[in-house]
């Protein structure tokens, strides 16, 4: 199992966004980490230990903001939204954030977090005085399943290959949380988190009736399975349509892992050892990203991916003679053609 980072430098509603992977790492199970046989064997270096995924995910993050990217919000699935302890890491980063939940995720109400705070406990005179009591838990799915009707909106977010695409969502403002309030405050498992949106999404599966009136054209059993459910931390001024688009961005993680498989020959690592699979996973996303350039500077008509490049178009791309490199201290990743040059004969190459 790899974690990786995409990074998104374009507009999330365009349909072909620039982006490009930033870094992975593969994630080793106990078993593994314990062994020192199968470490040996696979060759980990001993700085590796024991990591969960969300702790390899902020290290990625840590990563890329120590290489100086711009960004401007955190994007995972439910693997790590549901984790209180990565949501905890991103409010300790300050890092804004749009994660994937589960129906069983646990939020409070933001006004019942503010009355219960003002509550003092009554002292009876015997025993242990009563300590504060937390705000009550819900899940989200209970929050949303009490939203009336009107309160879902129809949402336009991107254009598709079909059409453009619509969703209906809805945002309540929450607080993410742990722990019931039979425990105290202080309690290691009662954990309030800051403020942000609870974003519901379901698809738009409504019909016209002849009276003109919206009626259902599924059984709510199997709408309700259809809900996804995100909890992000964007300012309360952010548009519910922002909430959405952003909710959708990973779409272009798995484009990558998709297209890097097919151009690029991710899956073709056939190794045994941790340093040789990271050495693939640098060269795939090393020439991802320059395909992902190219595209970006050469537009393609639509339909079309990655043709080769024709030698009028190489030497359009060929700096001139004393240009500057696009970064400081960096260097040509090979050498300018050369007709005059001399190579051994194919008989001594086969030696």
């Amino acid at each position: 199992m790899v974690v990786s980072a995409e990074y998104l430098a374009d507009d999330p509603a365009s349909s072909t966004p620039f982006h490009f992977p930033v870094s992975a790492q593969l994630f080793l199970p106990e078993s593994w980490t314990q062994d020192a046989q199968l470490r040996k064997q696979a060759r980990v270096p001993e700085p590796i230990s024991q990591q969960t995924k969300p702790e390899i995910a902020l290290g990625l993050l840590d990563r890329a903001r120590l290489w100086g990217l711009p960004i401007a919000a955190v994007v995972v699935d439910a693997g790590y939204g549901d984790n209180p302890h990565f949501l905890q890491g991103l409010d300790d980063r300050q890092v804004p954030y749009v994660c994937a939940v589960q129906s069983t995720f646990g939020v409070r109400l933001p006004q019942e977090v503010q009355a219960s705070a003002k509550e003092v406990p009554v002292y009876g005179g015997r025993g242990q005085p009563r300590k504060p009591r937390p705000a009550p838990l819900y899940t989200v799915k209970e929050l949303i399943e009490a939203q009336p009707a009107s309160a879902w909106q129809t949402i336009e977010w991107r254009e598709g290959t079909k059409g453009t695409m619509q969703v209906q969502a809805v945002a309540l403002r929450v607080h993410w949380a742990t722990g019931s309030s039979l425990h105290s405050t202080s309690h290691s498992r009662v954990h309030t988190g800051p403020q942000g949106w609870l974003l519901a999404e379901r698809p738009v599966s409504e019909a016209v009736a002849d009276d003109g009136q919206a009626t259902p054209v599924e059984p709510q059993e199997k709408a309700e399975e259809k809900i996804k459910y995100w909890f992000s931390v964007l300012p309360e001024d952010a548009s519910l349509q922002r909430l959405v688009l952003l909710a959708h961005a990973r779409w272009v993680i798995e484009q990558f892992y998709e297209d890097a498989k097919q151009e690029c020959g991710l899956d073709h690592y056939q190794g045994r050892s941790f340093n040789g699979l990271h050495r693939h996973l640098a060269l795939v996303m090393l020439a991802y990203s320059f395909l992902m350039l190219q595209r970006l500077t050469l537009p393609l008509p639509p339909g079309e991916a990655f043709p080769p490049l024709s030698h009028t178009e190489l030497s359009a791309l060929c700096a001139s003679a004393g240009a500057p490199l696009a970064l400081p201290g960096s260097r040509p990743l090979a050498l300018s053609d050369r007709s005059d040059q001399d190579f051994p004969s194919s008989q001594k190459l086969t030696k």
